[in-house]
Parts: structure tokens; C-alpha cells; sequence
């Protein structure tokens, strides 16, 4: 079996290609790398001026290294082999987008640092329980969530009742699933 690329190798691969140097750069696209990138390694943290960085479709299993991207806004991590939250301290005062969808994520502890997220899409992981998702009522600026294809969402759904229950859970959301959410009070203001 072949060695995962890693992502100074990514990075030197990006730099080639783009022409740009990775370090000023404020969007960075490493996605589904040949081989795939396995770790999230120190070589993140050169990346001090990225707004946006796409690691979507690797084997990433943990988020780790962000501590250098003091300036990163988006995170996509879509098709990976990510399990958890845990990792995302060093960016919860800057980011507003997560994008982590298609991967095993069961449990939502560690969500609640992202003080500034807005958007948060992780349709096809694993989440099962009400009392996960009752963890996204800590993230005051939460406008936008995807839970698509989640045992939670599958169940609900059903049943018609995800939709009530997540809006009764999540005051601020403005979108779920990718439809907006129409209130009675924003009927009345209108």
C-alpha cells in the first residue's frame, strides 16, 4: 500500500501548478489528492493568510494543525474519514463556514467553539440522537445547516418531524436542508 501524500507535498504540488506561494495565498484547494493526504500536518500552519482551504476527498481520520490559519473563514472537509470535532479550537474566533459532509461523524462534542460559524453542512455522517444536535443551539450565529442523510434526519423525516423539531431547537436558523425557513413572525415583519 502507498504512502499518503502529505501536505507539504500538496502544498509544493499547488505552488507549481498555481503559481502562487501558498503562504499569501488565500484560497487553497487540496482536494482529492493522489495518493490521498492522510494527516493534517504541520505544514498547515504556514498558511497564515487563508480564507478558504479545501482538503475535501482525502482520508483525513482527525482535524489537526489549524493553528496557523489565523485568517481562515471556510473549511471543507467533505469525504474524508473524519470522527469528530475535536481539533477545532485554534480557528472557533474566525470560522464561519464548515463544510464536513461524508464522513463518520457521530458525536457533535467539540462544535460548540465555532462562536462565529454560520454554515454548517454534515449530510451523510452518523448522527443519531437529539441530544447531539441540541449542541448546535451553542453557536450564536448558526444561519444555515445540512443534515441530510444522517440516521437523525432519516427517522424524523419519516415521521415529519425533523423540520418542526429543528426549528423549535434552532431559533436563528434561516435554512435547513437547503430550504429556507419561513417563520410567523418573519410573515408579520414582511
Amino acid at each position: 500500500m502507498s504512502k499518503g501524500t502529505t501536505i507539504k507535498e500538496a502544498l509544493a504540488q499547488w505552488e507549481q501548478k498555481s503559481g502562487e506561494k501558498a503562504g499569501e495565498a488565500e484560497e487553497i484547494k487540496l482536494i482529492c489528492q493522489i495518493p490521498s493526504i492522510e494527516k493534517m500536518d504541520a505544514s498547515l500552519s504556514t498558511l497564515t493568510n487563508c480564507k478558504k482551504l479545501s482538503l475535501s476527498t482525502n482520508a483525513i481520520e482527525k482535524i489537526t494543525n489549524l493553528n496557523g490559519l489565523k485568517s481562515l473563514k471556510i473549511l471543507s472537509l467533505g469525504r474524508n474519514n473524519i470522527k469528530s470535532f475535536s481539533g477545532l479550537e485554534p480557528v472557533g474566533d474566525t470560522l464561519e463556514e464548515l463544510w464536513i459532509s461524508y464522513n463518520l461523524i457521530e458525536k457533535m462534542k467539540g462544535i460548540g467553539v465555532l462562536k462565529k460559524l454560520k454554515v454548517l453542512f454534515m449530510s451523510n455522517n452518523q448522527v443519531k440522537d437529539w441530544s447531539e444536535l441540541q449542541k448546535l443551539s451553542e453557536l450564536p450565529c448558526l444561519v444555515d445547516l445540512n443534515m441530510v442523510n444522517n440516521p437523525i434526519e432519516e427517522k424524523h423525516s419519516l415521521d415529519n418531524t425533523w423540520r418542526p423539531e429543528i426549528e423549535k431547537k434552532l431559533i436563528k436558523l434561516k435554512k435547513l436542508d437547503g430550504v429556507p425557513i419561513v417563520r410567523q413572525d418573519d410573515e408579520e415583519e414582511g
